[in-house]
């Protein structure tokens, strides 16, 4: 359905629950390395509950290695609170790589500036710094699937 990719995420339980989102909705999660925490933590495998061996994963060991092998015409929409595009204003497809950086940076400046025109936002109130990583997948992760379900209608 989708891909969701996480760029060096490093909140052990962020990426547990995201973990059982793309289990939930048969999504695959792209995990981009260095991750700030072992696959093994315990607190991965708690907020991931007992199925981690059961999501679709793939790792990558760079983040050049990633961009490189899902630049286009594969469709990648970053999402970033350094833009003024809303994510419901974009068309997904099944097959889509929504792609999230760290819970600290997000995703690399340079990165966002040559492909502004994927870029995507969550709107907040301005006095909102960001929101937690596994609700901002879950909120464009279930657009995309809206959508998806909308035109088999």
């Amino acid at each position: 359905m989708f891909n969701i990719a996480l760029v060096e995420p490093e909140i052990p339980p962020n990426t547990g629950n995201i973990a059982r989102l793309c289990l939930a909705t048969g999504s695959r999660l792209h995990l981009v390395k260095p991750l700030g925490f072992s696959v093994d933590d315990r607190n991965l495998q708690r907020a991931g509950m007992d199925y981690w061996d059961q999501v679709h994963i793939c790792y990558w060991e760079s983040f050049a290695e990633f961009a490189s092998a899902t630049a286009p015409p594969i469709r990648r929409f970053l999402f970033t609170t350094k833009c003024e595009r809303f994510y419901w204003d974009e068309e997904f497809q099944s097959g889509d790589y929504l792609v999230f950086g760290r819970e600290t940076r997000g995703l690399p400046e340079s990165f966002l500036r040559s492909n502004a025109q994927s870029c995507l936002t969550i709107p907040m109130a301005r006095n909102a710094r960001s929101l937690n990583l596994a609700t901002a997948v879950a909120i464009a992760l279930f657009e995309g699937i809206r959508q998806l379900n909308r035109h088999r209608a």
